[in-house]
């Protein structure tokens, strides 16, 4: 059963009080590396420019490159070194759509699921969501890229606010199981046609609203380093206990543990180190 994580790959700049940093990024790359821990079976599909990113990835071998004319750019701005909940983020909002057609010839023969990574409203077009759906496996989302558009009130370039779209709720419908944050989910409002939503809310913990709402606590980290990717690892990592458990509280508790464990170094999850 092969777990196929899409979405894509970027170029990072992470700034942290005044330290700055560039590397690679996206959630499909955070997600790999729990994923290599804990899912060995998946297989990643990037959209991007620059095909040398994926030697990021703990084993490049399992991505495959969608090739398009541009690749993601992010700054990730964490203004208060003691409280990496705080971030401003900006983006070059890069027009790099993934169309069914790109898909046809690269997906593995035994599917197990799907795990959507838009990092902007470009990426998914409703029409490759609808072709992922009749694989009839479960669809796991990430909403946050949906929710970004550039703030043209803002003089500032790149500047990203989050605001909802009237297709985005039919694109929704579509997966089995979303994955957002607190601030996401109030901009979505409760009439949500997805039967688990994962939210997360940094170091207050997180809830699932399923067959009914389950509180999940933060497992508290000592040493706090790098939030960035911290909410793709929690998806990663409650992912992939959900495929193997099929238990939302024991999904949510290993998710919250992985989380704060990444915590406490710069860039992805490291396993057991």
């Amino acid at each position: 059963m092969t777990l196929v994580v899409i979405g894509p790959v970027t170029n990072d700049l992470v700034v942290i009080g005044n330290r700055k940093s560039n590397r690679v990024g996206g959630a499909t790359y955070f997600q790999s590396f729990v994923f290599e821990e804990f899912f060995k079976d998946y297989r990643v599909i990037v959209n991007c420019s620059d095909e040398h990113l994926i030697d990021a990835f703990p084993d490049k071998y399992k991505v495959q490159v969608i090739k398009k004319e541009n690749s993601h750019f992010f700054i990730n701005e964490y203004p208060f070194r003691d409280n990496l909940d705080v971030r401003h983020q900006l983006s070059n909002f890069a027009k790099i759509p993934i169309f069914p057609s790109d898909l046809k010839d690269i997906l593995p023969d035994d599917i197990g699921a799907f795990v959507l990574n838009p990092l902007n409203r470009h990426d998914f077009p409703i029409e490759t969501v609808e072709y992922l759906k009749s694989f009839d496996v479960p669809i796991f989302l990430s909403v946050q890229g949906f929710l970004r558009t550039p703030d043209v009130e803002v003089n500032e370039n790149y500047t990203i606010k989050l605001d909802n779209f009237k297709e985005l709720p039919a694109i929704l419908s579509l997966a089995d199981a979303i994955f957002l944050d607190e601030s996401e989910k109030n901009i979505l409002g409760d009439d949500i046609d997805v039967d688990e939503i994962i939210i997360t809310d940094g170091s207050h913990g997180s809830r699932v609203l399923s067959d009914k709402e389950y509180k999940i606590e933060a497992v508290p980290c000592d040493n706090i380093v790098d939030s960035t990717g911290c909410g793709d690892t929690y998806m990663a990592a409650y992912i992939s206990k959900k495929l193997t458990t099929d238990s939302i509280l024991k999904s949510a508790n290993f998710a919250s543990k992985i989380a704060s464990d990444k915590l406490s170094f710069f860039g992805p999850f490291k396993g057991d180190i």
